[in-house]
């Protein structure tokens, strides 16, 4: 077979094809909103036959001075993440039966949040719930909101305050 008769190499995956499952990534923080993204991204893939992907930051100070206690203080915050995403899981799980991804990285939760949009080519929405707080709707959505470049992806924002019925009920 000559390189003439060669089949050609396969474009690579494009975002969102429809011979894909859809995938719906969640934040998994601590804020008090955040069982609402995952419930509700937990019903649109279960109602759409997506998937469910998390993604929990590991956040830690910048403490150079001390080795040792730098590396205590991100082991910390890994076993803080690694409990969080988890617990997540398993509300995923319980909920759906669907078995989710898990994604533990350590750096700003925005940067963290673009790596994995950027890295991962069937994710096509992002769900993220708006704090129900005076000062806002949190600080990733004011980032994806403001961000240059924009997103390569739909991203939706759910009302923080929203009832576990009642987001049954939109997704």
């Amino acid at each position: 077979m000559s390189d003439a008769d060669a089949p050609a190499p396969s474009p690579p995956p494009e975002r969102g094809r429809r011979d894909r499952a859809r995938k719906f990534l969640v934040v998994v923080d601590k804020t008090p909103e955040g069982h609402v993204a995952i419930r509700f991204a937990t019903r649109r893939a279960q109602h759409t036959g997506g998937r469910v992907t998390l993604l929990c930051v590991a956040e830690h100070e910048d403490f150079q001075q001390w080795r040792g206690v730098e590396e205590k203080m991100k082991d910390e915050a890994y076993q803080e993440a690694e409990s969080l995403i988890y617990e997540a899981a398993k509300v995923v799980n319980e909920l759906s039966g669907i078995l989710p991804e898990l994604i533990i990285l350590y750096g700003p939760a925005a940067d963290c949040l673009m790596q994995v949009i950027r890295d991962d080519k069937d994710i096509s929405i992002l769900v993220l719930a708006a704090g129900t707080s005076k000062e806002g709707p949190g600080p990733l959505v004011s980032a994806l909101v403001t961000r240059s470049g924009g997103n390569p992806i739909p991203v939706t924002v759910v009302p923080g305050g929203l009832s576990d019925t009642e987001i049954d009920a939109l997704a």
